[in-house]
């Protein structure tokens, strides 16, 4: 089972990384950024929508978030426009804290079901497996943009957890 501190501490070192990966690619050009580096989605940029529509998506389900309007396939072209990008998971950060805050862990009890676009089906499957999968699935693709950043030239900050400052 997980705990408010784990919540907690997840969603400010989701913030935390993702303040380090935009604060790199902010100093590469936009074509840096677009390129193709042969990631699972393809480039820095669309790596970063499809994770905020990732975050979004599940927020939807945990705590009545808007669903994103586009599907999985389109998520990489979520905010085509850099700023924007930048701006909103500024925000989608600060409420993802905003809700760790406020985490009832006896909600984690119980189970989710939703309807999952990837799979094509309905899916049910405990809630605190769920919050775990959704902070592994930032770091997961974060990992991705790491490498990315590297290969242009970027060198983000260290990412292991417990450097994170209090």
């Amino acid at each position: 089972m997980i705990d408010a501190a784990y919540v907690q501490r997840m969603s400010r070192y989701n913030r935390w990384q993702n303040e380090n990966l935009y604060g790199v690619a902010d100093r590469l050009s936009d074509h840096e950024r677009r390129r193709d580096r042969g990631a699972f989605f393809g480039s820095i940029h669309q790596t970063l929508n499809h994770l905020l529509w990732g975050d979004r998506q599940w927020m939807s389900r945990f705590a009545g978030w808007p669903k994103p309007s586009i599907g999985i396939r389109e998520s990489v072209s979520l905010y085509p426009d850099w700023n924007d990008l930048k701006r909103e998971r500024t925000a989608a950060d600060a409420a993802i804290i905003a809700w760790a805050d406020g985490f009832d862990p006896d909600w984690t009890k119980g189970d989710l079901t939703w309807f999952s676009g990837g799979l094509n089906r309905e899916v049910t499957r405990p809630r605190w497996q769920l919050v775990t999968h959704f902070f592994n699935h930032q770091t997961h693709h974060r990992g991705q943009v790491h490498a990315m950043l590297t290969q242009a030239g970027g060198k983000p900050h260290d990412t292991d957890l417990f450097v994170m400052p209090e």
